[in-house]
């Protein structure tokens, strides 16, 4: 399934800058950055599940936020992108 990933991470102190970069870097590890903080995740069940509590591990429930967007198995009907930026397909190798 695909999952959109979206996060907000407060920066105002050094633990938050860590924080971002730790959020950031587990996201990259599932998926492709679309926009700032934002993230295209193919995911299994097991991986979404893994992944979400890592994440939820690492950020500052009191300051922080993340949101999930369950796009399902026919997110290729429900995407649509316009402009810059062409994303990679995400169903196709790794290394080209």
């Amino acid at each position: 399934m695909l999952v959109l990933i979206t996060y907000d991470v407060n920066t105002t102190t050094d633990a938050g800058k860590r924080r971002l970069r730790l959020v950031a870097k587990q996201c990259q590890n599932y998926g492709q950055r679309v926009q700032n903080s934002v993230f295209e995740c193919l995911l299994d069940a097991g991986q979404m599940r893994h992944l979400k509590e890592r994440l939820g591990g690492l950020i500052d429930t009191e300051t922080d936020s993340l949101r999930f967007y369950y796009l399902g198995n026919r997110w290729r009907e429900r995407v649509e992108h316009i402009g810059a930026k062409p994303s990679i397909d995400l169903e196709g190798p790794l290394i080209a």
